[in-house]
Order: C-alpha cells, then sequence, then structure tokens
C-alpha cells in the first residue's frame, strides 16, 4: 500500500496529512499576500514621490506620473495576454465553479497569471481589488499543490484551504476566512474538511502577524453606540446599502457588456480604461488604487459631504470602467469603499436627528453591509468586522445592516456578483452540486446496448421471436451501417401479418435522446415516457449509440447523490 493509500485509509494520519497540507498552502498565501500588499504599497509611494508633475490643458490638470503607471500598467497586461494566450481573466466566480465540480478544474496556468494582472492592475493604480485575485490565488496554489505531490484530498476542501487562508491574510482575520470559505465558496460544512481549512487559515495569519509585520488592513477609533440608539436609523440605512450595492454590481456588469458590445481589441478597451483612471483619478485621486487610506480616513475623520458624495460616485464609475475595459482584479475592496462612503453619506443626512456617535458606526455598518451583498458572505463580513474591531457592540450594529441589506439585495440582484457572473455563462448555482452534477453528466456513458435490433426487411414474425426469447417488449430498426430508422413495440406486433416487414409499422419519431443530453434533461424528457427505454442516438451521424432505461436513469441519479454525500460529509 502506498503513502496516498495509507493516508486516505487511516482517519487519524488522513486528518494530521490534511492539516498539514492545509498549513503549506497558509504559507505560500500568506507570502503572495505579502508580496501582494508590499508591491502595491511600493508603488503607491513611488507615484507620492514623482508627483507633482501635471500637464494643464485649458481648466484641466493631468497627472503625468499616474498617466506614465497607469500606461505601464496597461502594456504589461497587453504583453502577459500575448504571452499566455489567455482570453480572460479568472478570478473568485471561477473558484466557486471549481469548488462545485471536478470536470472543469482550475486552470493553474490561468489562474497565475490573472493573479499577477491584478497585480500590475493595483500598482499601476487601476480601481481594482486584492481580495479577490488573493482568494484564487490561493485556491490554485493548492489545486497545484495536489496535483504535483497527489495529496489524498478532494478538490473542494483543497480550494477551501487556499480562500480561507486568502481572506485570513488579507483581513488578519482567521476566523473569518475560515467561515468566507465555507459559506461563499464550498457552500456546505464539513467536518473532515474542517482541519485543514482552518489549519491554513491560521498558519496565514501567523504568518502575517509574526513573519511579515503587515500592518492592520483597517483601524477604527471611537467607540460604539448603544443598539437601541443605533438600532432606527441603522435599519432605515440598510435599505440603501442594499440599494447602493445593487447599483454597484448592476454598473460592474453594464460596463463590461458595453465592451464586449463595442467589439473592441484589447489594447482598444484598455486605451479608454487608461484615460477614465487618469481623468477620474485627476479630479479624485482617493478613488484609485485599493482605496485601503480612504477607507480608513472614512471610519476615523468626519468627512465633508461633497467630498464623500463625489468619492462614492467616481469609485462606483472607476471602478466599473476598469473591471469592463480590461484591467483585473477583485471587487471586495472596492466594496468596502463604496459601502464605507454610502455610510458616512447617510451619517451626513442623519445628523440632524442622531447622535454623531452613530457616524462610525453607519460607516462600518455600510462597508460591512455593500462587501457583504457583492461578494454572498453576510457571515463571513460580519466576522471580520468582529476580528478587525474586538467589539461586540459593533459586531451586532453591522449583524443588524448585512442582514436587512443582503434580503434587499438578494431580492433584487442575486445572491452574489460572483453567482451572476456565472449565470451570464449558463452556470446556476442555485440548486447546489446535485443539479449541477447532473447537468455535467451526459447521457452517453450510462447508455447500453441491451436491446434488441433488426434490419429494415426483419419480419414481424422473426421480431416477436426475439421478443419472446429476451423477455422484452420493444425493439430497434437499425440500417445495415447501425444508423436508426424507428422503434416498434410488441403491440405493433400482435396484429401484424408475420411475414410483412416491420419497416411498414414501425414509429419512425420516437421519443430519443443523443450523447449531448445531460442527465438532468434525461430524466426530465423521461418524466412523461411511456415505456420500456429510449434510444440514445448520435446527434451527428445517427447511429444508435444504446438505450436507457428508467432504472439507468435512477441508478445514475442515486449514484451522483452518493458522490455528492461523499464530499458534504
Amino acid at each position: 500500500m502506498n503513502y496516498s493509500q495509507a493516508i486516505k485509509h487511516n482517519k487519524i494520519v488522513s486528518t494530521y496529512a490534511s492539516a498539514s497540507f492545509g498549513a503549506v498552502i497558509g504559507a505560500i498565501v500568506a507570502i503572495a499576500a505579502a508580496a501582494f500588499v508590499n508591491s502595491v504599497k511600493y508603488f503607491a509611494e513611488l507615484r507620492k514621490t514623482f508627483s507633482g508633475n501635471f500637464l494643464t490643458l485649458e481648466r484641466v490638470s493631468i497627472d503625468l506620473t499616474l498617466t506614465g503607471f497607469i500606461t505601464g500598467a496597461a502594456i504589461l497586461i497587453l504583453l502577459i495576454r500575448r504571452v499566455f494566450d489567455i482570453p480572460r481573466w479568472y478570478g473568485p466566480a471561477d473558484t466557486i465553479y471549481a469548488a462545485h465540480q471536478d470536470v472543469e478544474p482550475l486552470d493553474l496556468r490561468a489562474g497565475l497569471a490573472s493573479t499577477l494582472v491584478a497585480l500590475i492592475s493595483a500598482c499601476g493604480a487601476a480601481s481594482v481589488g486584492q481580495y479577490g485575485p488573493l482568494v484564487h490565488f490561493g485556491a490554485t496554489a493548492g489545486a497545484g499543490l495536489k496535483k504535483l505531490f497527489f495529496v489524498p484530498m478532494s478538490s473542494n476542501v483543497v480550494i477551501g484551504c487556499g480562500v480561507a487562508a486568502a481572506i485570513s491574510a488579507g483581513f488578519n482575520a482567521p476566523i473569518a476566512g475560515i467561515i468566507f470559505a465555507h459559506e461563499a465558496v464550498l457552500r456546505h460544512f464539513s467536518p473532515k474538511a474542517m482541519a485543514p481549512i482552518a489549519t491554513s487559515a491560521i498558519v496565514a495569519a501567523a504568518m502575517v502577524n509574526y513573519v511579515f509585520q503587515l500592518p492592520h488592513p483597517l483601524t477604527l477609533r471611537g467607540e460604539a453606540p448603544a443598539l437601541i440608539e443605533a438600532f432606527l436609523p441603522i435599519i432605515l440605512a440598510s435599505v440603501m446599502f442594499g440599494l447602493v450595492a445593487v447599483i454597484f454590481m448592476i454598473s460592474l456588469r453594464k460596463f463590461a457588456v458595453i465592451n464586449k458590445n463595442w467589439g473592441l481589441k484589447p489594447y482598444q478597451s484598455l486605451s479608454i480604461a487608461v484615460c477614465a483612471v487618469v481623468i477620474i483619478g485627476s479630479f479624485v485621486p482617493n478613488a484609485l488604487g485599493l482605496g485601503t487610506d480612504a477607507l480608513v480616513s472614512l471610519l476615523n475623520t468626519p468627512q465633508d459631504l461633497s467630498f464623500i458624495a463625489t468619492l462614492l460616485l467616481a469609485k462606483i464609475i472607476l471602478t466599473s470602467i476598469c473591471l469592463g475595459f480590461g484591467f483585473f482584479g477583485g471587487v471586495f475592496s472596492p466594496a468596502l469603499l463604496v459601502g464605507a462612503a454610502s455610510g458616512a453619506l447617510l451619517a451626513k443626512a442623519f445628523e440632524p436627528v442622531v447622535a454623531s456617535s452613530l457616524t462610525a458606526a453607519l460607516t462600518l455598518a455600510g462597508m460591512a453591509s455593500v462587501a457583504a451583498c457583492v461578494v454572498g458572505a453576510p457571515l463571513a463580513t460580519v466576522f471580520i468586522v468582529l476580528e478587525l474591531t474586538l467589539s461586540y457592540e459593533f459586531t451586532l450594529i453591522t449583524l443588524l445592516a448585512v442582514i436587512v441589506s443582503q434580503v434587499v439585495s438578494s431580492n433584487i440582484f442575486g445572491h452574489s456578483f460572483f453567482d451572476r457572473q456565472l449565470m451570464d455563462r449558463g452556470i446556476d448555482l442555485r440548486f447546489g452540486r446535485n443539479q449541477l452534477s447532473l447537468n455535467q453528466t451526459t447521457v452517453a456513458g450510462y447508455a447500453t446496448c441491451d436491446y434488441i435490433a433488426t434490419p429494415t426487411n426483419g419480419t414481424a414474425q422473426e421480431v416477436m421471436t426475439e421478443l419472446r426469447k429476451k423477455a422484452q417488449t420493444e425493439a430497434y430498426c437499425l440500417t445495415y451501417d447501425g444508423n436508426f430508422v424507428g422503434k416498434i413495440t410488441i403491440n405493433q406486433l400482435l396484429d401484424a401479418p408475420p411475414e410483412k416487414p416491420v419497416s411498414a409499422f414501425l414509429d419512425r419519431s420516437p421519443l430519443t435522446l443523443n450523447e449531448t443530453h445531460s442527465m438532468h434533461e434525461a430524466i426530465e424528457i423521461a418524466s412523461s415516457f411511456v415505456g420500456e427505454s429510449i434510444p440514445v442516438v448520435s446527434k451527428e451521424t445517427g447511429k444508435m449509440l444504446g438505450v436507457l432505461t428508467e432504472a439507468d436513469l435512477f441508478a445514475a441519479y442515486l449514484k451522483i447523490q452518493d458522490n455528492i454525500r461523499a464530499v458534504e460529509r
């Protein structure tokens, strides 16, 4: 017995082995997170060093430093696209999809290239996020290590380890990372997956804290108001947070559709995005990049109403243009800033009637609510707030806001932005792994050759004899090349002249399936079928491939159910 089989058959050894593998993934993702954060920070400082170079055209001043950085980033992205020959970039939506099935695994090459492009976009000051690329990198790294070392762990657990490590390292929030992996990506709780995923998150947080010593991503000063005082304003504001999240997600999708409809080449799309970054960034520099400094400022310092409103509008538009027209990155970081700005804006509106202590609470609640709606992880977002603030009162207020806003957003837009991305590709996760597996399993693999075939000149008596011999009630008429002609039943043969060819009275248009039909489609078709079996006929050649009985369909369905139960146990 080799080491893989030994690990697989010994539960204690398997638990320790999977936890060790989770620790390796956590360490790798922590290194990537540190490299990502420090690189973006370095280039942000570099831009500040060379700032002050402006080109004034009439009343408009163009930041030449920003223009150079964002143009350089666009050129590098075009080079990477050419070198890797990738038609699109890969992100959290692909991670979620990969965790729900094994037919289409993660593309390691595309995943690494996408993470690199996201890093370049953020370093160039494009309005993109870091957490989505890190999540996909973590999943990709885990899948790559599993493939390289033949680790006997299911793919979804490996993906969960990478995702948990990414959120843990990005926010310094290991508990939130664990919950995010189960809530937003795996979408089930599996006891056997808990050890490796938790280990991965804890190791990532430990390395970020003690090895790389990255600063806390967010800081919040001030005390939370009493829940009874904040209850009504938070309820009212949360409805608006849900609507803001919907507007943000619709904007992201609309700009991507515009780019697609225009049929632009990659360099043309990126040129538009570069112009948008230069123009908007020259007027609203706080809308550029990850937006971490602007977010901290909103959470801790009272801001002018016009500044908040301008930042909110600029961040939505600029992020939509950047992601829709060629740059790549996450939506979590922009959603945090959009949410915080909407919370700060509503705090200004409530100032005449509520206490000033609500400003920080509304800003924090807005940040968490919009982000939770966009990524589809309400519980994980609440735990991010808990681990960042260590405040039970702030967490309760945030929980209330997230619940209300999630109800508004999910009923108008859907579960999350990533789910809508998958639905645009014809992948619907609302019905879980069961239907997805049925849709990915074709009938060709379950068709059997247990049927009676007769040539077109076969007689009724010959076919009847075969039916009696094999205790069947249906036969299929085929040409000498094996092409399907029609179907004949025992009822049609009872009154037929014994010597007459079956081609004279067979059913030439019976219910059929082809090799492209999924098991889900076959079950729907068979729900109104009456008979012994359904022929499976090649869509291209017309050849008879086999038959499917209702028993075959039940067996396939039960097998898929057993596989899903094994994954989720």
